[in-house]
């Protein structure tokens, strides 16, 4: 209930739709098993061990590194050295592809990466990192001047299952 004690509108979640595969005999989006619901996206990010990171140098040439991350709800959030590869990348283009490393079952990111630097946001993912990593990292490994942390907030996400290629792709639009 908000103050005025009228109902709180439920948030709305992504928009699922087929996406565009020509050439792929990708069925229509009530065809094969559907389309994926949101949480099945949700579920492997939050499994996923690794994840690769894909940048753009600022000559334009592709990058993609492996990382730990870990899915908030709202963000996949990952930290890097401030003087790394990826950062440079990021900061000069913040547009990032962030992917699952299960290639079966693929979750692909595109969005956009953002550093965080509130106390509160990198407790957060210490603590969220320290949980699914079962590692003791203190918050002061996060020093911004050194690992920047960063979030990478979803505009669409991508997602098929291995048993029906052609009845399961799906992407998740994001309102921004």
């Amino acid at each position: 209930m908000s103050a005025t004690g009228a109902a709180e509108p439920e948030p709305v979640g992504p928009v699922a739709e087929r996406p565009y595969m020509p050439g792929y005999g990708i069925q229509g989006p009530d065809e094969g098993s559907g389309l994926l619901p949101w949480s099945w996206a949700v579920e492997r990010l939050r499994a996923a061990r690794n994840f690769w990171v894909c940048t753009v140098r600022p000559d334009g040439r592709p990058h993609a590194m492996p990382v730990w991350g870990a899915w908030s709800g709202e963000a996949l959030l990952f930290s890097s050295a401030v003087p790394s590869r990826k950062m440079v990348n990021l900061r000069a283009n913040p547009q990032v592809v962030v992917t699952t490393e299960e290639a079966e079952n693929p979750v692909v990111i595109e969005g956009r990466a953002e550093i965080v630097t509130e106390a509160k946001d990198l407790q957060r993912f210490i603590d969220l990192v320290n949980s699914k990593y079962a590692t003791r990292y203190r918050v002061d490994f996060l020093d911004p001047e050194v690992n920047a942390t960063v979030a990478v907030r979803p505009q669409s996400v991508f997602g098929l299952r291995q048993g029906d290629f052609t009845g399961s792709p799906t992407r998740w639009s994001f309102t921004t």
